[in-house]
């Protein structure tokens, strides 16, 4: 049932390490899934720089998905939003026809500590691709059931899986769980969806006799419920897949069904069209200059 395993790329963004597996070359997307990186761990003292913050940038065509381990971080947007997230909680941002927000560090800049979560992307469907931008944030309970048996601790993040449905809105089919797993203890991972995934996010699990680590996502084929066992220790694991909603292009920020929607985004942002988070509007990330066109190899 293992279609592709995925290791991490290490990518430093000033002074802070994300672990990005998706985009990945030989898989763009699982499900709606177009984009996940695993945010540290790190470990901060206080009065760190502020250059580890993530400035406000815009987004179109997406829903984000910010969920932590440990840490907390202050997200504010451009439809007004000031919210903290803290482990086991949910902030999900909705972009669709365009919005802009910032990520701060302010606790962790005063308090220290440690940095460990996930951050994904989730392409919205045609249908809603331009829908109006949104945010909501959901603290756990009944929002976001969670399941504990004999060794077993599963939290659903968004979506449908195993009975249970978030509360979290979604825009298409789809399952996103935090797993828990303490050694020698197995789950299955569903089997209802035609493209699903684990992402190893701490310790080692065993899948059909061989061993996956932190930093590695296990892409399985459609079909049969797939077997995962903690090895070694505890083990922590982020279930994710869905529905495929179709091609997309991403390119920074943006997400679209069309080459065309990206260049529009682009411009809009390049010319000042995308306002700023009113509670974080002294500054922002500027669009990264366009690679230059191939070399004309017969000139």
């Amino acid at each position: 049932m293992i279609d592709l395993v995925i290791d991490q790329r290490r990518k430093d963004l000033g002074g802070f390490e994300v672990g990005r597996v998706l985009p990945y070359a030989r898989r763009r997307m699982v499900g709606p899934f177009i984009f996940f990186d695993h945010m540290g761990p790190a470990q901060f003292q206080p009065g760190f720089g502020r250059e580890v913050d993530v400035r406000p940038h815009p987004h179109i065509g997406l829903s984000t998905i910010s969920y932590l381990f440990e840490g907390e971080m202050t997200h504010r947007d451009s439809v007004g939003v000031t919210q903290a997230i803290r482990p086991g909680e949910v902030n999900w941002m909705t972009a669709g026809c365009g919005i802009t927000h910032s990520e701060r560090f302010e606790t962790l800049r005063a308090q220290g500590g440690r940095m460990d979560g996930i951050q994904a992307w989730v392409a919205l469907p045609l249908e809603t691709e331009e829908t109006d931008p949104s945010f909501a944030h959901h603290e756990g309970g009944e929002d976001l059931p969670t399941y504990e048996d004999r060794g077993m601790f599963a939290r659903l993040i968004a979506g449908e899986a195993f009975g249970a449905k978030a509360a979290v809105k979604v825009h298409s089919p789809m399952f996103y769980v935090h797993w828990v797993l303490q050694e020698g203890t197995t789950a299955g991972v569903p089997a209802e969806y035609p493209e699903r995934a684990a992402y190893v996010a701490r310790g080692a699990v065993e899948v059909e006799g061989q061993t996956f680590r932190e930093g590695q996502m296990v892409v399985f084929s459609p079909g049969e419920t797939v077997k995962v066992t903690a090895v070694g220790g505890p083990a922590i694991v982020m279930l994710l897949g869905g529905e495929p909603v179709g091609e997309r292009y991403i390119e920074w920020n943006f997400v679209a069904s069309s080459k065309d929607r990206l260049e529009q985004a682009k411009a809009d942002w390049r010319a000042g069209r995308m306002k700023l988070p009113d509670a974080d509007n002294g500054e922002f990330i500027p669009l990264p200059a366009d690679p230059p066109p191939p070399a004309n190899p017969m000139s």
